[in-house]
């Protein structure tokens, strides 16, 4: 990714921040939501690729699990975990450039990753005990207490949908923001890996080695998926 004149009149260079396993996550689960959410709507035998994406989107957040903790320096949660003060100082503008609090995920937007994880993993939890009473039944139903299942259910397609919808809205709507009022462009990053940033601001790595570690961590997300599968008989 080239500097433009501007940026390298203000002193910035492209800074590798978002290395490839974290951008081939962030879009693949974005497709996985989609087309979980329209199969369901849909219904009938689409039910068996709502069932296949879900699988898929849990094979993914237990692939960004173990990547918060040994990824690319920038998508390891450690970098945008921040303290309550930390995100106070944040949201009141008293950060400073030093900080390094707008180069991965902001404060603020850590807080909506955060949110929208936690919200897929219990959607998908519920998801694999759940009982539509008709046709389908989650693959680990047999595990739990049929009162169980039925609240798990209950929250897959009430609460735990209408939320996980909001929160992506929110996202979405968040990133329409930033670009719109601060000018600030958070998806071109997220395509191209490379943000424009004073060259003393560390990179992630992002080199072959580091993608054979990602391709380990997605393996063991996929092993848990096919694990989860069979057990469905």
């Amino acid at each position: 990714m080239g500097s433009t004149r501007s940026e390298v009149a203000d002193g910035l260079r492209p800074v590798r921040v978002w290395d490839w396993p974290t951008r081939l996550f962030h879009w693949g689960l974005a497709l996985c939501v989609v087309g979980a959410v329209v199969s369901a709507k849909v219904g009938g035998n689409a039910m068996e690729w709502h069932f296949r994406l879900g699988l898929a989107v849990l094979a993914l957040l237990v692939f960004r699990l173990i990547w918060g903790v040994v990824g690319g320096r920038w998508s390891r949660f450690a970098s945008f975990l921040h303290a309550p003060g930390t995100l106070l100082r944040y949201v009141r503008g008293q950060a400073g450039p030093q900080d390094l609090l707008d180069v991965g995920h902001s404060p603020t937007g850590a807080l909506s990753v955060f949110a929208l994880l936690g919200l897929l993993a219990l959607q998908v939890s519920t998801g694999l005990v759940a009982d539509d009473e008709i046709a389908s039944t989650g693959p680990l139903i047999r595990f739990v207490e049929s009162t169980t299942s039925l609240a798990a259910t209950s929250w897959h397609k009430s609460w735990g949908q209408w939320l996980l919808l909001g929160l992506v809205l929110l996202h979405v709507a968040a990133i329409a923001v930033y670009q719109l009022v601060y000018g600030r462009d958070l998806v071109t990053p997220m395509l191209v890996g490379d943000k424009p940033l004073p060259p003393d601001v560390p990179a992630s790595a992002d080199h072959a080695g580091r993608w054979v570690l990602a391709l380990i961590a997605l393996s063991l997300g996929v092993a848990l998926a096919l694990w989860v599968q069979a057990q469905g008989g």
